[in-house]
């Protein structure tokens, strides 16, 4: 009987059509939030406040159900994005009245993030932005020390034409900054290369280093990432497995060359 409940439950939690309906309502959760940042009648907002009751009951039920579908219920927490899910929607539980007011809302407000835990495309993208922070850590650093040596260099040079822009090494890493984001750099420039003319070789290289190696070096890394996570997730969805990490489609051809190696050796000891 219990068997016969689970398999139904997880029938309901794995069909599209039930992820459908879970997908709208995460979006009317979204465009509800929306509505209440407009000034609006208090019929209007009486309606809001009904289907804010109703949109947490419902994801009350689906977590459950996704919960009591699950064979081994250890494993459910086993994964970041079920407690991710879990977190939210008890949060919104939490009454919208009194002191625990700004922190419902606040929980409200991330319940839209719940599209990305819904649409595997988007947990993807977010997998390969995660695991791809480490390696941009040391890109970052890199690009710090960069930025702090320029900005000592500029501090000393150009202290004295605008202070503001120039009064210390933490000031001149915000006008840094600046520059490599393009934000009106070249009034930056102009105006010290008004005392010192040959200053345009200073923000060219800065710009150089920061704005096209740097960051390409950063889209490069994330670019590598996704299309591991996207051929791990192909061999996934054909049930396929890789070794040592590896997607399955590598490891098999991997495994033809050595049997096409293995076949030509014996040709080879046959002809000879």
């Amino acid at each position: 009987m219990i068997i016969q409940a689970q398999r139904n439950l997880s029938k309901i939690d794995s069909s599209k059509a039930f992820q459908g309906v879970v997908i709208a309502v995460i979006l009317l959760s979204a465009l509800m939030i929306g509505a209440k940042t407009h000034n609006l009648s208090a019929n209007v907002v009486a309606v809001l406040l009904f289907l804010d009751v109703a949109v947490t009951v419902f994801f009350a039920v689906e977590i459950s159900i996704r919960y009591l579908a699950c064979p081994e219920k250890k494993k459910f927490f086993k994964s970041g994005w079920n407690i991710f899910d879990t977190v939210i929607v008890i949060g919104s539980l939490v009454p919208s009245g009194g002191s625990g007011v700004l922190l419902a809302r606040l929980l409200r407000v991330f319940r839209v993030l719940r599209l990305v835990s819904m649409v595997p495309e988007l947990r993807l993208l977010i997998n390969a932005l995660l695991k791809a922070i480490p390696r941009m850590g040391y890109i970052a650093l890199l690009m710090f020390v960069i930025f702090y040596i320029y900005a000592a260099i500029g501090s000393m040079f150009f202290h004295p034409i605008n202070e503001v822009l120039w009064g210390d090494v933490s000031i001149s890493m915000l006008t840094l900054f600046r520059v490599a984001t393009f934000e009106d750099w070249t009034d930056v420039m102009y105006e010290t290369m008004a005392v010192h003319p040959l200053s345009w070789i200073y923000y060219l290289t800065f710009i150089f280093l920061t704005a096209f190696i740097f960051l390409n070096m950063m889209v490069g890394t994330v670019l590598e990432v996704m299309s591991q996570e996207h051929e791990q997730f192909r061999a996934e969805q054909h049930g396929e497995s890789g070794d040592g990490g590896e997607p399955a489609s590598r490891a098999q051809i991997d495994k033809l060359e050595v049997e096409l190696a293995e076949i030509k050796a014996l040709l080879l000891k046959k002809t000879g």
